[in-house]
């Protein structure tokens, strides 16, 4: 089954579905055939929105220093490593002869962003992220307020981006997030404009192209695959002519080592805390890593797992034969989580990826992904602690923080592996019904009534119902 955010007439986003069972939600046409309204939540909105200030004053208390979770002052990327970077930036060059440049091209308009702004670099950064927070905020609080929708995604948002403590305003990537929630959920609605925004996001850091997994075959997949293709051309061919050095990033990246907060490492941790191995620990490439015995045939597994996962997303794709309201969300969930676990590094800031698109997927009542979006924020919550609470006991591999990192990567597995399998089940009809709070089939004539002589009235109802 088929259903979508909304009326894809506007932007042409119709769909040939081939042999899939297309559905779409009733519209229910008021008196006079009057379109409805969003149903009208004044109090959840109120405490949603109240909710937001609080935790965003907890977080600025925590990146100005006021209230401190930990010695570790993560700032510093951003006041030393970034602004850097925009200094060498601002020349016309990519910083070429800077190997923790691990970046694509596009992450440099992020880096020159702040220095439009008046403040210091560290404030215009921080104010840059509050403006992208509040942004995803307002889409997924405009999306859950629609008719049949949830404002349980809003939530979510809420709540998991402080759970990241200091260092998601202290990390470009809440700006790349809200830039990838905006386009993922306008994605049915207006593919083309979703696949500019997602390929853009992906210019600046990957993986936002990946939410394009799930898009339903036909013409809605062609829109946004081909939109995503050429803004990625187009702004790379701009940023490669107008700068020096747009690709020496990929010089960087045969020779890193194993993360020591990714899910590869944790062998490496229990081998070392029980003595069994006596590798080096250093930071190489950017971040923090193992260096030693078995870190290459570790580096070849995890790659091998990536195109294992990435394989299997390719296998579903060919299979599913049902599309509900929220399957195009669900599959860029696992998508993403698929790239996460099998990765050789899980930075602390990626979890701010996961928090964004589980908030998606519970903005639609029949997601698949409610207990994958918990599993997430308890992961979320474990990062902190790891990072920067604990990482010094990470980085000598002390059994407290082995033990809190190994929790933390094996709830990402498990999230992965149970969103990879409801996933299945809800789309290939080897599973149950889709939960009864999912839309409902549309009747292949449509039953509403419709005032005569109101031809752009008809024609917005009878897109809705092609879909």
């Amino acid at each position: 089954m088929l259903a979508e955010d909304g009326p894809a007439g506007q932007d042409g986003g119709g769909s040939s579905t081939g042999n899939l069972a297309v559905a779409e939600p009733p519209v229910a046409v008021g008196a006079g055939g009057a379109l409805p309204q969003p149903a009208q939540r004044p109090g959840a909105v109120w405490t949603i929105g109240a909710s937001w200030v609080a935790t965003r004053v907890l977080i600025v208390l925590m990146i100005s220093g006021v209230l401190r979770i930990s010695n570790l002052d993560v700032t510093t990327d951003v006041s030393v490593i970034y602004h850097g970077w925009y200094q060498v930036l601002q020349t016309g060059t990519f910083p070429m002869d800077d190997v923790t440049w691990q970046y694509p091209p596009g992450a440099a308009l992020v880096m020159l962003l702040p220095g439009l702004l008046p403040w210091s670099y560290l404030v215009s950064f921080w104010v840059l992220c509050g403006v992208f927070d509040t942004l995803a905020m307002g889409m997924l609080l405009r999306h859950g307020m629609r008719r049949g929708r949830s404002l349980a995604g809003c939530w979510v948002w809420v709540v998991g981006v402080p759970l990241l403590g200091p260092t998601v305003y202290c990390r470009y990537d809440i700006l790349v997030t809200a830039v990838a929630v905006v386009g993922l959920l306008v994605l049915l609605r207006r593919p083309v404009l979703g696949g500019i925004l997602l390929g853009v996001g992906g210019l600046v850091k990957l993986w936002p192209m990946l939410l394009l997994a799930g898009t339903p075959r036909g013409r809605r997949t062609h829109r946004s695959w081909t939109a995503a293709a050429v803004s990625v051309a187009t702004l790379l061919f701009l940023i490669a002519a107008g700068m020096n050095g747009a690709f020496q990033f990929l010089t960087y990246q045969a020779d890193r080592g194993i993360e020591v907060e990714s899910l590869a490492a944790v062998p490496l941790h229990l081998a070392r805390l029980f003595g069994g191995w006596h590798g080096l620990v250093m930071m190489n490439y950017g971040s923090v890593e193992f260096l030693g015995p078995w870190v290459g045939v570790i580096s070849k597994v995890a790659v091998g797992l990536t195109v294992v996962g990435f394989g299997w997303l390719l296998l579903w794709r060919v299979r599913a034969r049902r599309w509900q309201a929220s399957t195009t969300y669900d599959a860029a969930l696992a998508a993403l989580l698929v790239f996460t676990v099998t990765s050789r590094v899980i930075s602390p800031q990626y979890l701010v990826w996961l928090v964004g698109v589980a908030a998606v997927c519970l903005t639609v009542r029949g997601t698949t992904q409610r207990p994958v979006a918990a599993m997430i924020l308890v992961a979320t919550a474990l990062t902190t602690a790891e990072f920067p609470m604990m990482f010094g006991q990470i980085t000598s591999s002390a059994p407290w923080g082995v033990a809190v990192l190994t929790a933390r990567n094996l709830t990402l597995l498990a999230a992965t592996l149970l969103s990879c399998r409801r996933l299945w089940r809800s789309t290939t009809g080897a599973g149950p019904q889709p939960p009864a709070d999912a839309e409902p089939a549309e009747p292949e004539q449509p039953s509403y009534p419709v005032r005569p002589g109101i031809a752009y009235e008809q024609s917005l109802l009878d897109d809705i119902q092609r879909g």
